[in-house]
């Protein structure tokens, strides 16, 4: 939790610096701090000051920083900075259309540091006078406000999970517990996040929630009982512990994971057959004899039905097909072979070709994609047609003295505006894979960025529709775009859409991989690695996999080197 607060900090340091219109390094370094903070594996409080010198982007100043937080709880220059702008006015940055030169700008005229006080002055029409709005761009800043406001008591999957592992791994660790388990939305892996829900087992409950009450980090403790206790942590997440007896662990388990409409429909199920189901086990409705409870398979048994992964525990038809006993064989993690979207510091990454081939060949698999950015994209440093093939001869070189692990040679290609790629068919000829992503008019009608991306799709060479939506996870809404047009263009022409697993994308959604797989689209999940850490990112595109029904068999990237190889060559040659 230390890790995530320091990052908060850090992060709020560069938005006041960017208002204040200050030195875009130092801002930037400040972000690149935020960004490997989190990406650590262990506690900065942990750590010495040598230590915490060999995080990537920290130097003696940051590092004073990350001291004087650990000793005080505060960092001075934060709190200097707040004395010049209210920290309200950083709620704005989040805001589609608002940067921080016109967030500045807006606080100077208005005063305004409040995303209602924006949202009223935009319906005003009171913001065209600032250079750069206009009459659309208010239309999306009060789109913006709504979405931001709806998502904001939830947080990203990919920020809660991690927090919620180290306090289960502090637990386990430090208190008498016996079985321990994350419940709730978390174990669903649901995109957001309201709170964090732990089961677990003691035969000493009062010295658990002692331990529990008191974990560093804890803001608010607001109830501690005997079995129950909640407690809200520095960042505001609030994380509820409960301790049963370990004959109903397994009830309460699936109990609390939920979701609600999966409970309402095994309760149903179970009433049908003369029986009732609570958090604390599974019981005869005619004596009230204890049936069950000490483990969630023994649930679903005594129901006659198949165990439920908790990712499809969402009353959409798995409790229907674990009776007829044709629920799917989930993708595991494990069954993934390669990573399709890398990208290195030839474009947009942070690491090189060759350091960027270590982690996947740790993790045990056969191949990855390296796909920096073409030429279009100029802010992330996109490629010309010569840098391309110069890539191409050195990784032709990596893979000539590689062994088993290979590379295969892409592009991130954009789609411009009229649905034509940034490279011609001499370039992307000479390419193992081509991946085609939308990086700009985001604001395009629904028609327009639908046959954008179909259009692409029919070009022989495109073999993956990356991050398809465009969205965000509460900072940017997907695209105006008719999905089921464009899965109906992928079942035609063969080409694959992505489940990009960074955790604030996690694009494809879930019921739209479901709907593609009945349509027989090709699915990948990559991660789009601009960072050896982003490879541990697959798990969350495989959870959404998961959530969407998807077996191994229909995703590409579970081929191994050389069927890959080939179903990209079959996908070529089929338009």
């Amino acid at each position: 939790m230390i890790n995530n607060e320091l990052a908060d900090i850090f992060n709020k340091i560069a938005d006041l610096l960017e208002i204040k219109g200050d030195n875009p390094f130092r801002i930037r370094a400040y972000r690149t701090a935020a960004s490997n903070i989190l990406s650590l594996g262990k506690d900065v409080s942990l750590m010495t000051r040598d230590e915490l010198l060999d995080i990537p982007g920290i130097g003696s100043d940051l590092a004073g920083k990350i001291r004087e937080y650990l000793e005080t709880g505060r960092i001075n220059m934060l709190e200097n900075l707040k004395l010049e702008y209210p920290e309200g006015l950083v709620s704005l940055l989040g805001v589609p259309g608002i940067g921080p030169k016109t967030a500045g700008l807006i606080y100077k005229r208005f005063k305004v540091d409040n995303l209602s006080d924006l949202e009223k002055l935009a319906g005003e029409h009171r913001l065209t006078g600032i250079p750069g709005i206009k009459d659309k761009t208010e239309a999306n800043i009060i789109k913006g406000i709504r979405m931001l406001t709806r998502v904001s008591a939830r947080r990203p999957l990919g920020t809660v999970l991690p927090a919620a592992g180290r306090i289960l791994d502090y637990l386990s660790a430090n208190a008498p517990v016996g079985k321990i388990a994350i419940a709730g939305s978390i174990r669903r892996w649901k995109e957001t996040i309201n709170d964090i829900d732990i089961i677990a087992t003691s035969e000493d409950p009062h010295k658990v929630m002692n331990i529990f009450t008191g974990i560093a980090g804890v803001r608010d403790v607001l109830v501690k009982g005997p079995t129950k206790s909640s407690i809200v942590m520095g960042d505001g997440i609030q994380v509820d512990l409960r301790v049963v007896d370990a004959d109903s662990f397994g009830a309460a388990l699936l109990y609390f994971t939920g979701s609600k409409a999966h409970n309402i429909k095994i309760r149903e199920l179970a009433s049908r057959s003369g029986m009732k189901i609570n958090e604390y086990g599974i019981f005869s409705e005619r004596n009230g004899e204890k049936l069950g409870g000490r483990s969630e398979e023994d649930i679903y048994r005594i129901l006659d039905i198949a165990y439920i992964e908790p990712e499809m525990r969402e009353d959409t038809g798995e409790v229907e097909a674990a009776a007829e006993r044709s629920l799917p064989r989930l993708i595991e993690a494990g069954d993934i072979k390669g990573d399709l979207h890398v990208h290195t510091d030839w474009s947009d990454g942070s690491e090189t070709l060759e350091d960027m081939i270590k982690k996947p060949l740790e993790m045990g698999y056969g191949y990855i994609a390296v796909t920096d950015h073409s030429k279009g994209l100029g802010i992330a440093r996109g490629l010309a047609e010569e840098r391309i093939i110069e890539q191409r001869r050195i990784i032709d070189a990596l893979n000539r003295r590689s062994g088993r692990f290979k590379v295969l040679a892409g592009a991130e290609v954009d789609i411009r505006a009229d649905g034509s790629l940034d490279f011609g068919p001499e370039i992307l000829a000479g390419l193992d894979i081509v991946i085609a992503s939308v990086h700009s008019g985001f604001n395009q009608s629904r028609e327009q960025i639908t046959g954008r991306i179909t259009t692409a799709m029919r070009n022989p060479f495109v073999s993956v529709i990356c991050h398809p939506t465009g969205r965000l996870i509460g900072e940017r809404e997907g695209y105006e775009l008719d999905m089921d047009a464009v899965l109906k263009a992928a079942a035609e022409t063969g080409a694959a859409i992505e489940i990009n697993a960074y955790p604030l994308r996690l694009d494809l959604q879930a019921d739209y991989v479901k709907t593609a797989k009945t349509m027989g689209v090709q699915l990948v999940i990559s991660t789009d690695a601009h960072k050896t850490a982003h490879f541990d990112n697959m798990v969350f595109g495989v959870s959404v996999a998961r959530r969407g029904w998807l077996e191994k068999g229909d995703v590409l990237n579970t081929l191994n080197y050389g069927n890959l190889l080939k179903r990209l060559k079959k996908m070529r040659g089929s338009r």
